[in-house]
């Protein structure tokens, strides 16, 4: 049996980590029924994981103490605590492998609870504490930042990686050796995300039938550079007077202050917030543009955000910051890419994809790209790691 620890920060969907572990979660229960998925859950509000047979744990919901002290250490201790409280849940199983993504069960996971249950522990990695903005940062706990790293690194028994870059990079440092590291991206989700009619969605959402559209997708704007995209915007609309940039979804606080940007920019008629919106809207309004734009990524060496998948399987063209991670997926030759964090670079990047002709044969080639990372050749990948985890396990038994 495969158990799946995770700690979603969103049992309704309303974050990126949680609708990538739902989703994982669901494709691997289609290859196994029996398998054991924990996750914490505080009170008796509504969790989408119940859908795909998550046995919910009572959430030791110590990081909230954070609002009288203000610090990440309590939620390393909330982590911390859940990472025991799985433990008599899984040693009262027949569990072959555990997948973990959350770091710090990963590393209780991978150096106490792992060895001493005998079952391997296979990581997915999506960067290093050492580089979470949301990290402890009290000086005299940086000793913990890093040991949290290199326990949930050194000692499971193998790693996921999201990308080619950040396995090299665990070989660079002597952290793993590259075949004990394996690398599966991120994807998305292809009941969803299948092209719409542009001008039917254009009329669905009210936006002009003739506008040059720019659109980004995302639940959170913080650390997206979205302030240099309006910065672009603005001195784009002399060239390309219909130009409307659509930003879906976003927090409050951050819609009003782009909204305030652009009027300082002189360009709110050309800046439109649709706010937070179900799914099929956000298909939807990504299908109305005519080109998909992402100015920035929270990580580098590891970044492999959804919506580049999303992206690609609706085929318009794309502007995208020039990192070796979002190279290993989408070649030059099917983006524009541009230095990140120049904002000539992203006006050059943002003219050249309004005046990309969008060839059949460039959106087919995106939309190619996208069938290889759907979330069901996501667990696919996922479940090869885990049985050539478990099969050395019995071979080395047997030796």
């Amino acid at each position: 049996m495969l158990c799946y620890i995770a700690y979603p920060t969103s049992l309704t969907l309303q974050s990126a980590n949680a609708l990538q572990t739902y989703t994982t979660m669901r494709e691997l229960r289609q290859h196994r029924p029996d398998m054991l998925a924990l996750i914490a859950h505080w009170g008796r509000g509504p969790s989408r994981f119940r859908e795909v047979g998550a046995l919910h744990l009572p959430r030791p919901a110590l990081g909230k103490l954070s609002r009288l002290y203000p610090s990440s250490l309590w939620y390393y201790l909330e982590y911390s605590t859940f990472a025991w409280m799985c433990a008599p849940i899984i040693a009262a199983q027949r569990v072959d492998a555990i997948y973990v993504r959350q770091n710090i069960c990963a590393a209780w996971w991978s150096s106490v609870f792992g060895p001493r249950l005998n079952i391997p522990v296979v990581y997915e990695a999506h960067d290093l504490e050492l580089r979470n903005p949301s990290r402890a940062r009290e000086p005299w706990a940086q000793g913990w930042v890093h040991m949290i790293d290199r326990l949930a690194l050194t000692r499971s028994t193998a790693v996921v990686s999201l990308t080619e870059q950040f396995r090299r990079y665990l070989d660079a440092i002597d952290w793993r050796r590259p075949d004990e590291v394996f690398v599966v991206p991120d994807a998305y989700d292809d009941t969803l995300f299948v092209p719409h009619d542009r001008a039917a969605g254009r009329a669905a959402l009210g936006l002009p039938p003739d506008g040059a559209i720019v659109c980004y997708a995302g639940m959170t704007f913080a650390h997206r550079w979205l302030d240099g995209l309006l910065e672009a915007a603005a001195r784009l609309v002399a060239a390309h007077p219909r130009l409307l940039v659509v930003l879906v979804g976003g927090r409050p606080a951050e819609i009003e202050a782009l909204r305030q940007q652009a009027r300082m920019l002189g360009i709110g008629e050309h800046v439109h917030c649709t706010g937070p919106c179900a799914q099929d809207d956000v298909v939807r309004a990504l299908s109305a543009a005519d080109v998909l734009v992402i100015p920035d990524t929270l990580t580098d060496m590891t970044a492999s955000p959804l919506k580049l998948f999303e992206y690609l399987a609706l085929g318009q063209p794309l502007v995208l910051p020039n990192l070796p991670a979002l190279h290993e997926i989408v070649p030059a030759a099917l983006a524009h890419y541009f230095p990140r964090r120049s904002l000539d670079g992203l006006v050059r990047a943002l003219d050249a994809a309004l005046c990309d002709p969008a060839t059949g044969a460039a959106t087919a080639g995106r939309r190619a790209i996208a069938r290889q990372h759907t979330y069901g050749r996501r667990a696919e990948r996922i479940l090869k790691v885990v049985d050539g985890v478990v099969q050395r396990k019995n071979q080395q038994r047997q030796d």
